[in-house]
């Protein structure tokens, strides 16, 4: 429910009173004295959705909302018309009026001393939480992060032709990731260097292994939390749950490259900050694609005039502009080749594993790890990760991989094979019988073959497996 004030000149009164009753609006009209001539305050209740409506047909009656209006919140209203308006616009998706939208949107804005320390304390829990490899923790650093704000508003500032608002919130955003990398970079030295977190393979960690380098899922993610956080922007519901959204996208993948980066794996810090380079961007690119597509413009606003106008801002321009570009594409051609790579990494093991020697095994997961090959970036590493039933081994399974691979790939990478052992246990195989041992009652199993052993645990974990180079 939206609480409506606007100031009207006398001269105007008819056509827009005239306006409110043609909506069939309840209305009250107050005298006041304006500073060169006669003006009243029009008050009016409207349903939220009703909003953007209304406005526009007020501005064709002559309103000019520059000169005094107000939209506030009400809790309810009681008017002879206000159930016919709640059922007319009850279906309709009404977005924020321009107006609204940039209230909003600076409201969510912090100054910068929350918005680094809430950051940084953000950075600390999500550096924790990838070293205990606890999604849980992960998690509760995105809750924390503000990075939403930002975003939002720099999104905003493009579609309204806010220069200053489009570029602060650029800068904070650039502060923002930058702590947050430095700040995973500081902690976890502190963590190594008193030994707190001994030498270990980050990548083996499942929380980091997932974000060691963009792919199609992470840049779709990206995409979605950009255009999802914009459309949560432009309605009258709150945007704190989109936030967690935006800063799942770039809070751990700072973090990441700060972990890589002490724990000494170039390679992965390099790919983890290539993720972040392309989240933020897909973030606020989709971000301000969904604003323009819900017809948010600028009211006048010339690019051209601001950026040429003779002040040095252009080569200035043209620099931003260059820099965007260049990291924008290459991120995006990495991304691209390692998508592709994978994609074709995955084909080929679901061909190997399709013979019928294989098919006790499940194929679960690859993981790719990328290095430098002499002058070139190429795959290193090819992890595949397979279940199996029983303790059989393969020992040529790694060999052949590698051999299907590289005849697909033109790429010659190490191939490792992991294998996750688990039990089954079949209905009516095997029955349960009391037992009573020193006082203390329970069940055991009856003795069956080993192959039909009781299941001991719902998951484990095997070190048995084999690989290739």
């Amino acid at each position: 429910m939206r609480l409506i004030h606007v100031l009207v000149p006398d001269e105007r009164r008819g056509p827009i009173l005239g306006a409110l009753d043609e909506k069939q609006i309840d209305y009250a009209v107050l005298e006041t004295d304006e500073r060169s001539g006669e003006a009243v305050l029009v008050e009016f209740p409207l349903p939220s959705d009703g909003v953007g409506d209304v406005m526009d047909a007020l501005r064709d009656a002559g309103l000019e909302e520059a000169e005094y209006t107000v939209v506030g919140t009400a809790e309810t209203a009681s008017t002879s018309t206000m159930e016919l308006l709640e059922d007319r616009y009850s279906g309709d998706f009404d977005p924020l009026t321009r107006r609204e939208l940039r209230s909003k949107a600076r409201d969510m804005a912090h100054d910068l001393t929350s918005f680094v320390w809430m950051i940084f304390l953000s950075a600390v829990i999500a550096t924790a939480g990838l070293l205990l490899d606890s999604p849980a923790i992960v998690v509760g650093s995105m809750v924390i992060a503000p990075m939403v704000g930002p975003v939002l508003t720099a999104s905003v500032g493009g579609v309204t032709g806010d220069r200053e608002m489009l570029v602060d919130s650029i800068k904070l955003q650039a502060i923002g990731l930058a702590v947050a990398v430095v700040t995973a970079l500081a902690f976890g030295y502190l963590l190594k260097a008193f030994s707190f977190v001994p030498q270990l393979q980050i990548t083996a960690l499942g929380q980091i292994s997932s974000r060691v380098a963009p792919s199609l899922l992470t840049v779709a993610v990206g995409l979605a939390a950009g255009s999802a956080s914009a459309f949560g922007l432009t309605t009258k519901g709150p945007t704190s749950l989109i936030g967690v959204m935006i800063a799942a996208a770039l809070i751990p993948a700072a973090a990441t490259t700060g972990i890589a980066t002490i724990w000494g794996f170039p390679v992965v810090a390099a790919g983890s900050l290539v993720l972040l380079l392309v989240s933020v961007t897909g973030i606020n690119v989709a971000a301000f694609v969904t604003l323009r597509y819900l017809g948010y413009r600028p009211d006048e606003f010339d690019w051209r005039s601001w950026a040429f106008d003779g002040t040095g801002r252009t080569a200035t321009v043209a620099l931003a502009v260059a820099a965007i570009v260049l990291v924008a594409g290459g991120a995006t051609f990495a991304t691209y080749q390692q998508i592709t790579y994978s994609r074709e990494i995955n084909q080929q093991v679901s061909s190997v594993l399709d013979d019928p020697a294989y098919a006790n095994l499940t194929y679960v997961s690859t993981n790719t790890q990328f290095g430098f090959t002499g002058n070139n970036f190429e795959p290193e590493t090819v992890t595949v990760t397979i279940s199996r039933t029983s303790d059989r081994e393969y020992p040529n399974l790694a060999s052949r991989l590698q051999r299907q691979i590289a005849a697909a790939t033109g790429q010659d990478p190490a191939v490792r094979v992991h294998f996750v052992d688990y039990q089954t246990a079949k209905p009516g195989r095997q029955s349960l019988a009391p037992v009573g041992e020193s006082g203390t009652t329970g069940f055991r199993s009856l003795r069956t073959p080993r192959s039909q052993s009781p299941l001991k645990a719902p998951y484990s974990r095997s070190s048995k497996g084999s690989s290739g180079s």
